[in-house]
This record gives C-alpha cells, sequence and structure tokens, in this order.
C-alpha cells in the first residue's frame, strides 16, 4: 500500500474472483462460466464492418442492446439499464441508493461482491443470517424498511426463493429499493422480471455471463421502473458514459434474439447438474438441491480444502471459501458432460485414496 492511499480505503477487502490459471491446461470448474460457446448469431454480427468501426466511440445511450433486452422481456427501452457486468450494474444501484450511510440488507451467505461494495460506497450492511438449511427466511424481510439484495438463486448455495416470496419483500418494503440478481435464473424454473411493471421499488439484475455464454465480453443489465433507470443513468453518465463497448453492444443484441440456442443450452447444463447431483450423493457427497450452474456439496470423509487441493493437483479447479458456515463445502460449476465425468472420477479417486 502506497502512502497516498486515503485512510476510508485502507481497510478495503476487495472481491476475490475464481482462479484463472494459465500455467497448465485445467479444467475450469470454478468460475460458474458456460461450458458451451456463444451462439452463431453472434459470431456473424463480430465482422469485418463492426471491426472497422472501432475507431468510434460506442453509443453511450446503448440503445441496439436496450431495445433487444426490452423486447425480450416485454418492456419498454426507459426499463433497462446496462452495464460492464452484473457486477458493474449492482454497485451502480449500491452508490446510487445505499452509499454514504444508507443501508443494504443481504443474507450472511452470499454473493461476496455485495460487501464489498457496501464498504467500498460507505453503505450499512445488514447480514441477515440463513436457516440452518441455507434457505432464506423471508421473515428477516418484511417490512424492515431498508434496502435489500438477494441473490435468487443465491450464491454460493444455488437455493431458490419462490417469486411469491420475493414479491412480499417487495411490496412491504415500498419507500426502500429491493433488488433481485437474477445472475443464475436461466436454470431455475421462473424469473422475477414480470413484477417490474407493478411495484416501482424493485431493481431486477441479470448478466450474460453465465447462460448466454458470454463472461468474456462482459455485459450485465437491470431492468426498473423508469425512474430507477433515470437515477442509474445519472450515476452511469457521472462516472463512464461508454461503459459497454461496441462489440459487446453487437454480440449482446445478437445473444439475446437467439433465445432457441441458449435455452437449449441451459437445458443441458439443468441435465447435467442433475445428473451429476445423483453421481455425487452415490459417492457420499451431500449436496444442496442448486437450482443454479453451479453445485454446493460437502463430503463425510474429505475436508473441503483438501478435496479443492487435491483436485487442483489433477488439474480440475473448483472453488472453496474458507468462511463460517460453509469451509466445509465446494462450489463445483457444471461443465460439458465430459468433464463432469472426468470431475466425478477424479473426486471418487480422491476420496478412496483418503479413506483407504
Amino acid at each position: 500500500m502506497s502512502r497516498f492511499l486515503r485512510d476510508i480505503y485502507s481497510s478495503l477487502e476487495p472481491y476475490t474472483p475464481g482462479e484463472q490459471l494459465n500455467d497448465k491446461k485445467y479444467i475450469k470448474l470454478n468460475t460458474n462460466e458456460s461450458p458451451y460457446p456463444p451462439s452463431p448469431m453472434v459470431r456473424e454480427v463480430l465482422s469485418g464492418e463492426v471491426i472497422d468501426n472501432l475507431n468510434l466511440y460506442s453509443d453511450p445511450e446503448l440503445k441496439e442492446i436496450k431495445d433487444a433486452i426490452a423486447e425480450h422481456f416485454f418492456l419498454e427501452r426507459k426499463n433497462v439499464f446496462c452495464g460492464n457486468g452484473s457486477d458493474d450494474v449492482i454497485a451502480f444501484c449500491i452508490m446510487a441508493f445505499c452509499s454514504n450511510g444508507g443501508e443494504l440488507c443481504c443474507p450472511d451467505i452470499t454473493y461476496s461482491f455485495y460487501p464489498v461494495y457496501c464498504n467500498l460506497f460507505k453503505a450499512k450492511l445488514c447480514e441477515k443470517k440463513l436457516k440452518e438449511d441455507f434457505t432464506v427466511d423471508i421473515n428477516d424481510y418484511i417490512g424492515i424498511n431498508k434496502n435489500i439484495i438477494i441473490a435468487n438463486p443465491n450464491a454460493p448455495t444455488g437455493l431458490v426463493l419462490k417469486k411469491e416470496d420475493i414479491e412480499k419483500i417487495v411490496a412491504s418494503n415500498p419507500n426502500n429499493v429491493v433488488i433481485i440478481d437474477e445472475a443464475y435464473v436461466d436454470f431455475c424454473t421462473e424469473s422475477c422480471v414480470e413484477l417490474v411493471k407493478k411495484y416501482k421499488n424493485l431493481i431486477v439484475t441479470q448478466t450474460f455471463s453465465k447462460s448466454r455464454s458470454l463472461a468474456g465480453l462482459r455485459l450485465g443489465f437491470a431492468l426498473a421502473d423508469e425512474k430507477i433507470i433515470e437515477d442509474l443513468e445519472k450515476m452511469k453518465f457521472s462516472f463512464n458514459p461508454y461503459n459497454v463497448n461496441t462489440l459487446t453492444v453487437k454480440a449482446g443484441a445478437a445473444a439475446i434474439r437467439d433465445s432457441f440456442y441458449y435455452d437449449e443450452c441451459n437445458k443441458k447444463v439443468i441435465e447435467t447438474r442433475e445428473k451429476t447431483k445423483k453421481q455425487l450423493s452415490a459417492a457420499g457427497f451431500e449436496c444442496l438441491d442448486s437450482q443454479s450452474n453451479f453445485i454446493f456439496a460437502k463430503h463425510k470423509s474429505i475436508p473441503a480444502e483438501k478435496l479443492y487441493l487435491e483436485l487442483k493437483s489433477r488439474g480440475i479447479l473448483i472453488r472453496y471459501f474458507n468462511k463460517p458456515r460453509i469451509s466445509d463445502y465446494v462450489r463445483i460449476t457444471v461443465g460439458s458432460p465430459e468433464q463432469m465425468q472426468t470431475f466425478v472420477k477424479t473426486a471418487e479417486t480422491i476420496i478412496k485414496d483418503v479413506t483407504a
């Protein structure tokens, strides 16, 4: 740390992303990326004309991608805000509605970027303890008159809140924003997007990094009442008007218009997830009922950190969190069927060696 850093940031603990190693070839099951490539339509639009125009700035109003998203969700452009990944979008939300002493409530076990942003923007973090089975107790959020963010499905558990329960939370806190982070929603049953038309305090965020196979281009968005979108746009244009580049705009618009391709990819991920959960259970793992593109599991015979390290030494990356209540668990991204078969067989070998 240099002597020039402001004191208010000296205690900042930054977010730690999943490992991106290149010292050898790994099976990457640690960052919840899609095992399938982007739609052929994405490849088609990233052609000569788009490349030739990269000498020009991107459209700061992002009309093309906003219109494509709005059409997909039966909303209007004025209901869409776009950012450099959903992390960027959530950062603007916390900056706009919670910074400098405002409060934000979330589960104690959830996406670890939320407390980082609260620390960065000087928002008061209010953590609500998950139940022993890692589910959200909606009574912790009913009528609390505080800003709320809930990942649904939650990370890293993959567990889901029903839409009717989320509506109860939103309806009971009309004077505060409720942010529902739907980064993984396409791997479960239902989204809360349609509630945006009903509640002016609801913000639903999604990403193109998971179910739409564009993690490398960074694109996320928020759907909300037009007044909330105006607030977010004010924050963006006060910070970085060009936060989404031209290539991302073109690729994102093509991707969201190819629903058939991505629906098929997501079905494959779900099938692989359910098959892998059964295989892991048969091998002695305890798996939560994840409705995402990852599995959260623990084994009675091997510590989670040891399993993570043993797999890493064999060229397979998974995620281990050395945190209270979840240090016995690992998070396993659902890869291709071939990758998951290799993972299961390798894990079985490690467990056999440990318990021999």
